[in-house]
């Protein structure tokens, strides 16, 4: 994988891609969730470097695309526009944990004939339907809730409600190194109050499979995608021995529901196949 760097009026922002880069091949792009970065998804780049074009992003104000003056949900779909661009990718496929499903869904409401396929994991549903004002108020006051745990004891909280093994609590610890305290509470304001604002309801007019930690432990994630599977018919995966970071608590069983998905032996794909 090849680091390039987009430079934007707000920061610099790091992504990742396919060295050589496979001319023809679907790509694949991968985003990560809130306080996480790239190297979430170093077992899915790995399995799927070597037929398909991988993209995966360090999101603004993430990992190595800082310092970032700030970002909107919105603003962010735009940057990945621009990185599609740079490579002259007309389609992709969006995979999006967490607060990545939100980019891909913001995306794909700005961009809708540019996306192939959308994977959603342990993310939650676009739409004015799905939360309640309880929901809402909670969401505006996770920055300074966030603010009264001492740090350390935040940041491990963090990772253990995240994950479910060993390896996904240290990635997730990894993860969550660079930042201090008043920067993660900062970023998780910004993520949580970017979603409320970019949220509207979306048809969503490409295939879409959701993929679900068996153990996902975050807010109402599990309830959410009950909701969104009933609603709209997308299939949901349910990965057993896995949490909120299903991906890397068990790498192998997402990326064959991943694979099944987009090369056509699993229920969702029949539909990309007549698209």
């Amino acid at each position: 994988m090849k680091e390039r760097i987009l430079q934007t009026d707000k920061g610099k922002l790091c992504y990742w891609q396919s060295d050589p880069w496979k001319n023809g091949a679907d790509t694949l792009f991968f985003m990560h969730g809130l306080s996480a970065d790239h190297t979430m998804f170093d077992d899915q780049a790995a399995f799927f470097d070597k037929e398909y074009n991988i993209l995966a992003w360090d999101a603004p104000a993430h990992g190595r695309s800082r310092p970032f003056a700030s970002f909107s949900i919105h603003e962010a779909a735009g940057y990945i526009r621009e990185i599609l661009d740079r490579l002259e990718v007309s389609e992709v496929i969006l995979i999006g944990q967490s607060l990545g499903g939100y980019f891909a869904q913001s995306f794909i409401r700005q961009y809708p004939r540019r996306v192939k396929g959308f994977i959603s994991i342990g993310s939650t549903p676009y739409g004015s339907g799905y939360y309640s004002r309880s929901d809402i108020w909670i969401l505006k006051q996770v920055e300074w809730m966030a603010g009264l745990y001492p740090f350390e004891p935040l940041k491990k909280a963090m990772a253990k409600q995240a994950t479910v093994t060993r390896k996904g609590y240290d990635n997730m610890m990894q993860m969550l190194a660079p930042y201090g305290k008043k920067e993660l509470c900062r970023l998780m304001g910004l993520g949580y109050a970017g979603f409320l604002e970019d949220n509207c309801d979306l048809e969503i007019p490409c295939p879409v499979l959701l993929i679900m930690g068996e153990k996902d432990r975050v807010g109402k994630v599990k309830q959410y995608n009950m909701q969104w599977t009933k609603r709209t018919g997308y299939p949901l995966t349910i990965i057993k021995d896995a949490g909120h970071n299903a991906n890397v608590d068990q790498p192998e069983e997402v990326n064959r529901c991943i694979l099944d998905f987009i090369s056509g032996t699993g229920s969702g794909k029949q539909a990309m196949k007549q698209r």
